[in-house]
């Protein structure tokens, strides 16, 4: 009777366990990136990359952000409508000896940015970020590491690949009293966050909205309290930081929390 009541308390633990993990949404393993595929890039922002700043993403400078000149901006069929915001991508030149450097060198480069849709343009001659071509507009420095620049344009493969970063995920709490928007940044992993919530110390969970690129909003009122986050990214895996923010935190401040492993 010993050993059965042991092995029963045995099988309730392990239960217990995997039921915790399921409705905590923990997903074993790291992300590991997507397949090959075609799409073509080109460039713009200038040698030093300066005019890459800020963008559709809200990073703001990618210099400080650590970005720095390993950035896109993607077309429509690849910017999720900003969801793909922090997304990271290898990308190689491909299929045109004239223009490709030799040996096919590959960059890593992190989605920061929408490239628009000329819609006075044709897809195939100055629209290339039209729907539904999938388009990268590299920093030029990143360009000049594949291809030459006379090319202008070139065919290029890409896949996703986990994003490596240095630190931790960046909270940067912006706005007033009774609207907060949190810049989320230098996620690693997947690198594109799909869902965030928000834990004061005398609140439960809440969610966040999208505002825009990877900025989410709450109307709460949580001044004066320290504050936990928990973000999902576009695999499912979460990470939550807890109470990285102080009770007197101010608006501008950025707090360092739990990213997620690679």
């Amino acid at each position: 009777m010993g050993i059965m009541n042991v092995a029963c308390i045995v099988s309730i633990v392990i239960i217990s366990l995997m039921m915790l993990s399921i409705v905590e949404g923990r997903i074993p393993g790291v992300y590991t990136g997507g397949s090959w595929q075609s799409a073509h890039a080109t460039f713009y922002g200038g040698s030093d990359a300066s005019g890459t700043m800020g963008g559709a993403c809200g990073y703001g400078n990618l210099y400080s952000q650590g970005y720095g000149v390993n950035t896109a901006a993607l077309s429509t069929a690849l910017f999720n409508n900003g969801l793909s915001c922090g997304a990271c991508f290898e990308i190689k030149c491909a299929n045109d000896p004239k223009w490709c450097h030799s040996g096919s060198p590959s960059i890593l480069v992190t989605a920061t940015n929408f490239c628009p849709p000329n819609y006075a343009l044709p897809n195939d001659n100055g629209g290339w970020c039209n729907p539904p071509r999938t388009h990268f507009d590299l920093a030029m420095p990143m360009f000049l590491k594949i291809a030459e620049y006379r090319a202008g344009i070139v065919p290029v493969a890409y896949r996703r690949v986990p994003c490596r970063k240095q630190g931790g995920i960046r909270f940067t709490i912006n706005g007033f009293r009774y609207f907060n928007l949190v810049l989320i940044s230098n996620v690693a992993g997947a690198g594109d966050i799909v869902k965030v919530s928000v834990k004061g110390s005398r609140t439960e969970w809440m969610s966040l909205s999208r505002n825009w690129g990877q900025n989410w909003q709450s109307n709460a009122v949580l001044v004066g309290q320290s504050l936990s986050f928990r973000v999902t990214s576009s695999d499912r895996r979460t990470s939550t930081s807890w109470n990285i923010a102080p009770a007197n935190w101010q608006f501008g401040q950025t707090f360092a929390g739990k990213n997620f492993r690679v």
